[in-house]
């Protein structure tokens, strides 16, 4: 079969890390890239409880552009094994199951939830975390029935969705809701990511919520916090203009500039959330007063710092985009304000409130109920699909993955929120 197959290479990261910041020709030349498309035989079945999927569509997300291009850290390297194929956010068709595979069916159209855990690598008994259902932090990822790896597209046993097939435990599979397309089904996985983070916080009807960043994080934040009954004042932080006309599309109340320079970028965000801005004699402006929540979608140096400054006394920073080693990040005004730190990573269990998954919005109401973040994206899905399909571009083959991993580096040009592969 066909896959994009990612291989280490020591000379490719060293100049992809080292030179392509300075010259950045360099991103845009595949040959410098440690992806090719091969043919690769398919992957097995490692046990009789899994199942095989054809994918149908799979996208690019940010976490596979920093592993290609070398924008990450290394922290996540010893829980890979490589070679391994890309791709974890995905729809397929079940093609073959294991005789002990439960709950799918061949021709069952689903989503995956990437994370291997426990389940999934046959250990018994689990591990406090996916005993609480947070398989996204197993501390088991390193042994198990499949090599290592956090997320299916990051383990060589697994396959991954940039390819004609990947293999995956029965328990990772969820049935995509009849009326639900393709294209917004490719979604459910990133959209499950910003609801974890949406609900980090549960800001309240009386509460300024500011999101950094309108790629496809910041733009699902948005949608998730008004999809689990958020009725704060919400805005955001876009750099061009579809992504601030679609951050109101999604809900958003009012999208303020990211692209001018600092002095008037931050008097233009302290005019719309009421704050004040002093100037040190060195060093960028000091903030007092500031959204209660601000959720950090773009992961950048600059916007974690601008996060902090621009987040109120006893507010709530939610750090959903994927960090990386932040440089001149001054942690100051978190310290001074009493600022709460939150991360969010994948998804989980979430508490809410008394017979509904939305909660109605009120960050005092009793939460007595679990749900997956994985079967809320799904429910609330069957309802936002016509509002988030559009996030997602016109899909490329496996044969023009470079034409496709351009247009989602470059946003700006691309005009894409979300750029995916199809496989036929």
């Amino acid at each position: 079969m066909k896959a994009i197959v990612f291989r280490r290479s020591i000379p490719r990261f060293a100049a992809l890390k080292l030179i392509a910041p300075t010259w950045r020709k360099l991103y845009d030349w595949p040959a410098a890239w440690p992806i090719s498309l091969e043919d690769v035989p398919e992957p097995a079945l490692p046990t009789p409880a899994w199942v095989r999927v054809a994918p149908r569509l799979s996208g690019v997300c940010g976490s596979d552009l920093s592993t290609i291009f070398a924008k990450g850290s290394p922290y996540l390297a010893p829980v890979t094994s490589m070679p391994f194929v890309l791709g974890h956010e995905v729809v397929g068709t079940v093609t073959e199951a294991g005789a002990e595979a439960e709950g799918v069916h061949v021709g069952d159209r689903v989503v995956l939830h990437p994370a291997l855990g426990c389940v999934v690598r046959g250990i018994d008994p689990p591990c406090r975390a996916c005993r609480e259902g947070r398989d996204a932090q197993c501390v088991n990822v390193t042994r198990g029935v499949i090599s290592r790896g956090i997320q299916t597209g990051y383990c060589r046993d697994t396959g991954g969705g940039w390819s004609g097939s990947l293999v995956a435990h029965a328990s990772q599979l969820h049935r995509v809701p009849q009326g639900v397309s393709d294209r917004a089904a490719v979604l459910i996985e990133p959209f499950a990511c910003a609801m974890h983070g949406a609900l980090k916080a549960r800001p309240g009807p009386d509460d300024v919520v500011l999101v950094i960043g309108a790629g496809s994080i910041g733009l699902l934040t948005i949608a998730a916090l008004r999809a689990t009954g958020c009725r704060a004042k919400v805005m955001a932080v876009a750099r061009y203009e579809h992504q601030a006309a679609l951050a109101i599309a999604l809900g958003a109340d009012r999208v303020l500039p990211a692209r001018s320079g600092v002095a008037e970028r931050y008097r233009q965000w302290a005019e719309a959330l009421g704050a004040e801005v002093l100037r040190p004699e060195l060093g960028k402006p000091t903030v007092l007063g500031g959204a209660d929540v601000v959720y950090d979608c773009a992961a950048t140096s600059e916007s974690i710092d601008d996060a902090v400054r621009f987040t109120r006394g006893g507010g709530h920073v939610v750090l959903v985009g994927m960090p990386g080693i932040p440089r001149n990040v001054d942690w100051t005004p978190l310290w001074h304000k009493e600022l709460t730190l939150s991360a969010a990573y994948a998804y989980g269990p979430e508490w809410v409130g008394p017979g509904d998954a939305e909660n109605d919005g009120d960050a005092a109401a009793p939460l007595c109920r679990e749900v997956a973040t994985f079967e809320m994206a799904i429910e609330r899905m069957a309802e936002w699909a016509p509002r988030l399909e559009g996030l997602v571009g016109e899909p490329f083959p496996l044969e023009q993955y470079p034409q496709a991993l351009r247009c989602a580096m470059n946003t700006g040009r691309s005009r894409v929120i979300k750029t995916v592969f199809r496989i036929d």
